[in-house]
This record gives C-alpha cells, sequence and structure tokens, in this order.
C-alpha cells in the first residue's frame, strides 16, 4: 500500500491537526466505477483515498491520464484555486476515502492561522511532488518518443533503401562493356 502522498501531508500537520481532520471527515466506502470528481462540476469535499485505487481522465484527451493509489489526495486544486475541476476521478476498484467537507476545512483554514499555514504547506509539497512526478514522466515519455522517431527515421530509411533495391531490379538490364 503506497501512503507516501499523504504522508507529505500527515508531516507537517500535527497531532490536533490530524483529530480535526478525523473528526470532521467521513470515512466513506465507495463502489467500483463511481465518480468522486466530475471534471468541471464543483467539488464540495477534499479526499483522502485511505484504500484502493482511482483513475484521473481528461474528456479532450479521450483517455486516462494518471492511476492513483491510498494515500493520495483529491479535490485539492479546486480547493485551492476555487475553479471547476480539470478532470474526472472515479474509483478503480472498491475503496475508502476520507471525505472532508470543504466549508468546514475553509472555516478551519479561516479560524485557526497555524493549521492554515500548515495544511497549505502540506499542500504545496504534495502539489510539488505531483508536478515532479509529471515532469519526469513527460520526460521519460519524450524520450520514447525521440527513440521512436528514430527507430522510424531507420525504418524510413530501410523502405527508402527497399525501394531503391526494386527499382533498381527493374531496371533494364545494364550493357557490360
Amino acid at each position: 500500500m503506497e501512503m507516501e502522498k499523504v504522508l507529505y501531508i500527515l508531516s507537517e500537520l500535527s497531532d490536533r491537526d490530524v483529530d480535526w481532520l478525523v473528526q470532521v471527515g467521513k470515512k466513506t466506502p465507495v463502489a467500483a466505477g463511481s465518480t468522486l470528481i466530475r471534471e468541471g462540476q464543483p467539488v464540495n469535499t477534499l479526499y483522502i483515498l485511505l484504500e484502493g485505487a482511482l483513475v484521473v481522465s481528461i474528456s479532450a484527451m479521450e483517455r486516462q491520464i494518471a492511476k492513483l493509489d491510498s494515500g493520495e489526495v483529491v479535490g485539492e486544486m479546486s480547493f485551492i484555486d476555487a475553479y471547476p475541476p480539470s478532470a474526472t476521478v472515479q474509483t478503480l476498484e472498491d475503496s475508502l476515502v476520507l471525505a472532508v467537507p470543504r466549508a468546514k476545512l475553509a472555516a478551519k483554514l479561516q479560524q485557526d492561522e497555524g493549521f492554515a499555514s500548515r495544511f497549505y504547506r502540506a499542500l504545496a509539497i504534495l502539489l510539488s511532488q505531483r508536478l515532479r512526478g509529471t515532469t519526469r514522466q513527460l520526460s521519460e515519455e519524450s524520450h520514447a518518443a525521440s527513440e521512436a522517431r528514430a527507430a522510424c527515421h531507420v525504418d524510413g530509411q530501410l523502405m527508402l533503401a527497399q525501394t531503391r533495391f526494386e527499382r533498381l531490379l527493374q531496371e533494364p538490364e545494364f550493357v557490360q562493356s
């Protein structure tokens, strides 16, 4: 069970902060195939995936862009910037989430500056790690695409050579002098 992502958050929060999250949040079982967050629709909850797996997809790309394991946090971007989500998040298998209501979390952040400081720092670290992972993944994809282009170039050169060879075969016979 991968818990690295939630550890970024829990390492920054105090025991009292975590107690508050547990008290306010609701452990909720979610059936496989359920939608937690729908692209373009407001999000009223921050979710921490306790057990299970999620998939993230973007309709414009018509494909899944990420698989998230236990310990992931979702809904945090819309919480931070108040924009509707840019992706849909669904359960890949039966899962268990800690659902923290947006309104209660926002009120706590307004009332408790220490909690706010620790919470926002935790989210900044989480998002930074996500961005680093995405950059690494894109870099690997770019490297793979570069290798594929090189192979395609070689294949293209081979096809050109094959065409030229076939042309040689079709030329009238050479006269020997």
